[in-house]
């Protein structure tokens, strides 16, 4: 029987699997910077992390560790979104796994596993936008410089995922339960076919139900609603989504935050009996 991490790297390994995933990295496509190898030496390299997180290390500790892993690789950033949302559901699924418990435990969290996430922003560029104005101080490129501010101001992690829940898709998963992860799971479980396939299945879902926001972040909001729509279309149609691949690949289009819930909801239904 798999562990808790081992379900983790492989819910990783499956997500970057699935294929077509529209504008993401699958084992059909790479991107110019960014390889299907790449993805799989980050799944790989994050786990040790994983192994913190099921022993009850701290959320921000583990978290720092497995992006640290994860960054081991040419291709930069490769699923830190995905390891966000994955740390806590590690830790959770090794006592009650529900929402409503995975929910108190990120609430729990504290100023050291902020300041942990802060740091791990040293270890790979990620893609953030511009924080507000009278927020400069809290920008996550700072990185460690940034703690002093955390600490004076009593900010724990959870505070930071719900400052950065309206345009950020992750972060909201942490203040609603992760509402969309647990959800996407329910849905690989009453899909068909291969575990690869039913991934590419919730994934054109997801992202034709709620515009991407790492989308949004590149392009802006009406570029993240027209991705949606185009989705729906395909659906709508029940047609072969390859060409819309290969159409956002060439836009550089990338719902990054779709199919980092997508991993999540993969590492859920392992848990709870998805067989592969």
């Amino acid at each position: 029987m798999r562990t808790p991490p081992q379900n983790a790297e492989l819910a990783l390994l499956l997500e970057v699997a699935s294929t077509p995933k529209p504008g993401n990295v699958d084992r059909h496509r790479d991107h110019d910077d960014l390889r299907f190898e790449h993805f799989l030496a980050g799944a790989v390299g994050a786990q040790n992390g994983l192994q913190l997180a099921a022993e009850g290390e701290p959320i921000g500790h583990a978290f720092e560790r497995a992006v640290s892993g994860m960054a081991e690789q040419r291709g930069g950033n490769t699923q830190f979104g995905a390891l966000l949302l994955l740390i806590p559901l590690v830790q959770a699924s090794t006592g009650e796994f529900s929402s409503e418990a995975t929910q108190r435990l990120v609430r729990e969290t504290t100023i050291a596993d902020a300041a942990n996430f802060y740091r791990a922003f040293e270890h790979v560029p990620v893609f953030v936008s511009d924080p507000p104005a009278d927020a400069d101080d809290l920008d996550v490129r700072r990185g460690s410089k940034a703690i002093p501010t955390l600490e004076a101001r009593d900010i724990t992690l959870f505070d930071v995922m719900e400052m950065s829940a309206d345009g950020d898709g992750v972060a909201r998963e942490w203040t609603t339960g992760f509402e969309r992860s647990f959800a996407g799971a329910e849905r690989l479980r009453r899909l068909s076919g291969p575990v690869t396939d039913r991934a590419a299945t919730l994934f054109l879902e997801l992202l034709a139900a709620e515009p991407d926001t790492f989308v949004e972040k590149h392009h802006g909001p009406e570029v993240a609603a027209e991705v949606s729509e185009r989705a729906q279309a395909y659906l709508r149609r029940k047609a072969d989504p390859e060409k819309l691949a290969d159409q956002f690949v060439k836009e550089g289009i990338n719902p990054g935050t779709t199919a980092d819930i997508v991993a999540a909801s993969l590492f859920i239904a392992l848990e709870r009996g998805l067989q592969v």
